[in-house]
């Protein structure tokens, strides 16, 4: 199978890369915008992309036609989101679009990742089948995105929901939560944590392992991937703090009503992973 990926240079694109590069049973396009910050660097092709160009993602779809597209880029800073609203636009719901369609022109299959946050939190854990209602404009940029691939002619689509990502990287731009937290308490530093936001954090590794799950069965519909445990964000920075060994005395709770956030965020979210154990029998 030829997979192309985007965002290869995240997180979750880097480890995808390495399950598919371990496995040796695909041929991989890597993209993501600028050079290759994988620590593997062979194995495998990469290529410079940047998705909201539609001509130059056309072309390269076009070129390398790949079975299935993962699509793991989108600007996911929640603040950020609402504070620059079109560069947010551009990056979760434009590329999206370009993708689809070029996608569309050779029939293959996307998997397009999402969000917890296109539900407000009012009543998780959340199935597949639970309607949409973001609070933030990341939220909202999100759930556009969902419903242009849900609205397209992919006779071959999946969305991938999932939660707070977490694990090693290799020169991540931006960190993640479990290595916030440990920087900071290494450091010494007192950080202040909500301790009624409540989410299922997600080993970057299991996600990375259900989004190839996904494209070598051809699955399609709605998948909810997450880990299975719910914890407040409070509790989480504890987890950590133990597992590290550091203070968690300078772990300071706080209710979500008294922390100046730009970004509204749903309370309690959570999925239901049944479909997914199901559908594609995922390690979670």
């Amino acid at each position: 199978m030829r997979i192309l990926i985007t965002g290869a240079n995240g997180l979750l694109g880097q480890k995808i890369v390495e399950q598919v590069v371990s496995e040796g049973k695909h041929e991989l396009l890597a993209t993501s915008k600028g050079t290759n910050r994988n620590k593997v660097l062979s194995g495998y092709a990469y290529q410079s992309l940047d998705i909201t160009d539609k001509q130059a993602v056309v072309e390269l779809v076009l070129k390398f036609k790949p079975d299935a597209v993962i699509n793991t880029a989108a600007m996911t800073n929640v603040d950020q989101c609402e504070q620059e609203k079109e560069a947010c636009w551009q990056a979760n719901v434009v590329a999206v679009e370009n993708l689809i369609e070029a996608c569309e022109i050779i029939n293959s299959h996307l998997i397009h990742l999402s969000t917890d946050f296109v539900f407000d939190g009012a009543s998780g854990p959340y199935r597949e089948e639970d309607v949409p209602a973001p609070l933030s404009y990341y939220g909202e940029s999100k759930f556009e995105a969902e419903k242009r691939v849900q609205g397209s002619r992919l006779k071959k689509w999946a969305i991938a929901r999932t939660i707070i990502v977490y694990g090693v990287g290799h020169q991540l731009s931006r960190g993640n939560i479990v290595f916030w937290v440990k920087q900071m308490l290494t450091d010494g530093k007192e950080i202040t944590i909500v301790d009624d936001q409540f989410r299922s954090p997600t080993l970057a590794e299991d996600l990375a392992n259900g989004c190839l799950l996904i494209a070598e069965k051809g699955a399609g519909g709605i998948y909810h991937l997450s880990g299975p445990e719910s914890l407040s964000i409070y509790e989480l920075a504890c987890t950590v703090a133990n597992f590290y060994g550091l203070h968690k005395g300078l772990i300071k709770p706080v209710k979500t009503g008294e922390f100046s956030q730009p970004a509204k965020r749903p309370l309690r979210t959570g999925f239901i992973i049944d479909k997914a154990k199901k559908g594609i029998r995922l390690s979670t």
